[in-house]
């Protein structure tokens, strides 16, 4: 087979039903056979029923039920898995949200571009809102520096350390390398998940693509953002984070935590935290005497301090 295209349901179903009819026409383009998989991660919210249903009459469509909601890389992980074992494993998984709705040549265009590029292990789409505006979702490794950046936001920095910034700005209007590319419209080298293993379960949501692609990284696998492959995407369509009144949720610190202690150990991780904190602090006191809004989550430095300094798991 050469492809296999997952989309991961967390009780959103009519928007997942609408991603994938969106897709089909798209995985249609492509050569050598593909089916693709709806996984839903125990909703518990009448997403079986309706996914059944509506996957019901579509072909080379099929729908799995993971029975667990251990997050993003383990549905995408169940799928994965059980066609990695299966007498005709594919080539190619292409990981599409339940909130991005693929243009017509989107999926072709990956396909065809890994199929060019031999070094390249993973490869993501230019993806845009709904509006057509561009996102952010070309970006480069986290680091201390990155950390020092992101927490002080100071121009002067800014400009020393701009090659440090984790977002690509702007955004890149070519294809390109890049660190990492947000799982939104994601392809990825079946040759990559023997060598490097599948993602790595501990990251409940965020930072998953992040480890996968350095992991790859490390083993000489090239991640390239393909601007040829253009995807409409919503956003945030499971898990709420636009609304910045409400506090960051807590498996977001556990990721970003987990990923630098994983990536660099745990002395870079307390310098990389400490940072952040002593460089929030210094800007929301900053602009607290400029009387400038705060667009973080509510109560995002107590709760930074809170995970990483006092209640941080191992």
């Amino acid at each position: 087979m050469k492809l296999l295209a997952i989309t991961l349901n967390y009780k959103t179903p009519r928007m997942t039903l609408d991603a994938v009819r969106a897709a089909l026409p798209a995985l249609a383009r492509v050569d050598g056979g593909w089916r693709l998989d709806v996984v839903d991660n125990d909703s518990q919210d009448g997403s079986e029923a309706t996914l059944r249903e509506g996957v019901a009459e579509l072909s080379n469509v099929r729908f799995l039920q993971t029975g667990h909601n251990g997050g993003f890389g383990f549905g995408n992980n169940y799928a994965i898995r059980a066609a990695l074992e299966s007498d005709d494993p594919p080539d190619y998984v292409y990981l599409l949200n339940s909130d991005a709705f693929p243009s017509e040549h989107a999926i072709e265009a990956l396909v065809d571009y890994l199929d060019a590029h031999p070094d390249v292990g993973i490869a993501g789409s230019y993806i845009h809102g709904v509006d057509g505006e561009p996102h952010l979702t070309a970006f480069r490794f986290p680091s201390l520096a990155s950390e020092v950046l992101g927490a002080f936001r100071l121009g002067a920095l800014k400009r020393v350390l701009s090659d440090h910034e984790v977002p690509i700005i702007p955004m890149p209007d070519t294809t390109r390398a890049v660190d990492w590319l947000a799982g939104a419209s994601m392809m990825i080298r079946r040759e990559v998940l023997e060598s490097v293993g599948l993602f790595d379960e501990t990251f409940f949501l965020y930072f998953e693509e992040t480890d996968l692609c350095r992991r790859a990284r490390l083993r000489g696998w090239a991640t390239h953002y393909v601007v040829e492959s253009r995807v409409a995407h919503v956003g945030h369509g499971s898990t709420g984070l636009k609304d910045k009144s409400k506090p960051m949720p807590r498996y977001w610190f556990d990721s970003r935590r987990h990923f630098f202690r994983k990536s660099y150990g745990p002395a870079y991780t307390w310098a990389a935290n400490a940072a952040h904190a002593v460089g929030l602090a210094t800007f929301k006191a900053r602009a607290g005497l400029q009387r400038k809004a705060d667009t973080d989550p509510t109560g995002f430095l107590k709760d930074f301090v809170k995970y990483n300094f006092v209640d941080h798991r191992p």
